[in-house]
């Protein structure tokens, strides 16, 4: 009888731990809010929620293809020529991305602009090739691609949704507010205010959920 259920609590156990990683991407490893690396486009394309999703998605289409064939390739690498390597292999399905999205989105093509060529050079990717996919199976390195992804998509429509409403006063070309707009935060130093406030209230609802008396972790070695 025991053994029948054995299963069951091996698929529970299975999907209890990519709802963890996909959490872990989410909120305590976010490339925005927590890592603070692949700042360019999010203060210049987060304007809109079309521009902020138009730019997540071929992001992690891009992570997604690149963590797999370096993951494939990574026994056939060398060590001393990796990051060339994992730079043409990125610059591939960029260039993918761009063709798609001026065959069939090219008003979300011209609305981003070099961004979308710059993704080829984002730190995000490269560092994931460098630091996670370069070093385990094509598995993991695709449930990584998707989570820090999902992670980077959900900062940068957050943030499009605030400065949409702020900035503009619409969203998806509907009037939501009915005085003038703050122009300010359709400026990327208005994306910088509004990541800023985003990031304290991530780190306050960390502070809440945190057990009674433990601190967190210290990230630097203090010197004596």
């Amino acid at each position: 009888m025991f053994r029948v259920t054995q299963p069951i609590d091996v698929r529970r156990n299975i999907r209890f731990g990519f709802m963890k990683r996909f959490a872990k991407g989410i909120f305590k490893e976010n490339p925005i809010f927590v890592l603070m690396i692949g700042l360019c486009p999010v203060l210049a394309i987060t304007t809109s929620v079309a521009n902020g999703l138009g730019m997540g998605l071929p992001v992690t289409f891009v992570l997604l293809g690149s963590n797999t064939i370096v993951s494939c390739l990574r026994k056939f690498i060398p060590s001393e020529i990796r990051l060339p390597c994992f730079i043409v292999i990125i610059a591939s399905f960029v260039t993918i991305v761009e063709l798609l999205l001026k065959a069939f989105f090219p008003a979300l093509n011209r609305s981003l602009g070099i961004f979308v060529p710059l993704i080829a050079v984002n730190c995000i990717i490269l560092g994931r090739a460098e630091a996670f996919a370069f070093k385990n199976s094509v598995f993991q390195s695709v449930i990584d691609a998707l989570t820090v992804g999902v992670g980077f998509t959900f900062a940068l429509l957050i943030i499009s949704l605030v400065r949409e409403i702020l900035g503009s006063g619409e969203l998806f070309g509907f009037r939501i507010l009915h005085f003038q707009p703050a122009l300010f935060f359709a400026f990327p130093a208005g994306a910088f205010l509004i990541i800023g406030m985003l990031m304290g209230i991530l780190n306050l609802g960390k502070n809440y959920t945190r057990p009674a008396g433990k601190s967190p972790k210290p990230r630097f070695r203090k010197f004596q």
